[in-house]
């Protein structure tokens, strides 16, 4: 591949990636990272395996919900008008062996199916008992009984393939009588922390600086829906480890990604582009026009690995993660890029001419609240954020602006 133009101006090389002084526009760099891999290859696991991956198949009701009429309350199945009288009780995982005949009734627990001929249930607080003679007030006909079908019918789609697995989509798989899923795998990744200047224990001091993306990528590629398979820390100096982790074929069972954090940029101790360079990468993101993060890097190495480079300050890299890694996850794992809604922003916000700022947010009752402590290096403002803001150029004070929820 033809090395790249790193200076000012702006081209396509052969391979459609668009860099320019100021880089790929951000919600452009972040649509590119999601179109650009194949989903990875699906899966058949077990319901307690499948937390975390995505769905490859849709999610069909395969009985109606519920599959028997149940009693919503604890009390006495009842039919026709009252009085009633008490013939026996059922619990949840029984059921009656014949119709329950007008003036008749049964004591019920929630959850228990109501016999055949029930018309309501009358709550237990309602109901005045004496020996087996039941009075209460009428009620009106099929009050407090969920009917088979009433939430859906067999067969209603539920859930469409590419949505992430979460707790609530295995209770709901359960519901539906599935014991395996059809999914896509959370898509591996190695993360690669480079800088001689890091240390790894204590505080920061004589000239080291207390290494914050090895504690936290860890668990932003967990929560972004990745698997870290590997966590490496190489100095600056090129002496071909790095470059070992960036050769096609170089190991059997290579990640589907590999996150190098510093070396993104052009100074003589980064060393990604050069790399990508030699090994004929296919450039896809070379730059985004954002601040921070702006010198990150997003390139294939065939049989759809990827490479994303972060910055080696730490807001900037959270700021690249949301922007190329977490849609990357997304598309190698078949989900669909959520899109980012708008919303109202307050406080002391300024836009910035030809890049879009990325700000860390608090909910307030009328949008979102800019939060202190965002410089590229200090973490404070993200980890007190419910949201990053993405303030386009041309943004005034008191027009929306797309914001991106983070976990």
């Amino acid at each position: 591949m033809t090395a790249l133009t790193h200076g000012v101006g702006s081209k396509s090389d052969q391979h459609g990636c668009e860099h320019r002084g100021n880089g790929v526009p951000w919600a452009r760099a972040r649509a590119r990272a999601h179109t650009a891999a194949q989903p990875i290859d699906t899966q058949i696991v077990a319901l307690a395996d499948a937390t975390g991956t995505t769905l490859a198949q849709e999610l069909r009701s395969r009985s109606p919900l519920p599959a028997f009429d149940t009693a919503a309350m604890d009390g006495y199945a009842v039919s026709g008008p009252g009085p009633h009288r008490v013939i026996g009780r059922l619990s949840p995982g029984s059921r009656w062996p014949s119709n329950l005949r007008p003036g008749e009734a049964m004591a019920i627990s929630t959850g228990a199916v109501v016999p055949v001929g029930a018309s309501a249930v009358l709550p237990l607080e309602q109901a005045l008992i004496d020996g087996t003679r039941l009075t209460g007030p009428d009620l009106p006909a099929d009050r407090h009984i969920r009917r088979a079908g009433e939430d859906v019918a067999a067969g209603t789609l539920l859930l469409d393939r590419g949505l992430r697995v979460r707790a609530a989509t295995l209770g709901l798989a359960a519901a539906c009588g599935y014991d395996t899923l059809i999914v896509r795998p959370r898509p591996r990744v190695r993360i690669v922390i480079t800088g001689d200047e890091l240390s790894h224990a204590g505080i920061s001091a004589d000239g080291r600086i207390r290494d914050a993306l090895g504690p936290a990528l860890p668990a932003l590629v967990h929560s972004l829906g990745g698997e870290v398979v590997d966590l490496r820390h190489l100095d600056d100096h090129p002496d071909g480890r790095l470059a070992a982790f960036l050769r096609p074929g170089a190991e059997t069972d290579e990640p589907d990604v590999t996150v190098v954090t510093g070396s993104t940029s052009v100074g003589t101790g980064d060393q990604l582009r050069r790399l990508l360079d030699a090994t004929a990468a296919n450039w896809v993101v070379d730059t985004v026009a954002c601040r921070p993060g702006h010198p990150q890097i997003l390139a294939g190495l065939g049989h759809n690995r990827w490479v994303v480079g972060l910055p080696g300050n730490p807001y900037a890299a959270f700021v690249a993660a949301y922007t190329l890694l977490a849609p990357l996850l997304i598309g190698l794992g078949g989900g669909i890029l959520p899109g980012l809604p708008e919303v109202v922003v307050h406080g002391d916000v300024q836009a910035a001419p030809a890049v879009t700022r990325i700000l860390p947010v608090v909910w307030c009752g009328s949008g979102v609240h800019l939060l202190p402590g965002h410089g590229s290096a200090f973490l404070h403002g993200a980890a007190m954020a419910d949201a990053l803001v993405a303030i386009r150029p041309g943004w005034e004070p008191g027009q929306p602006a797309p914001f991106l929820a983070i976990n």
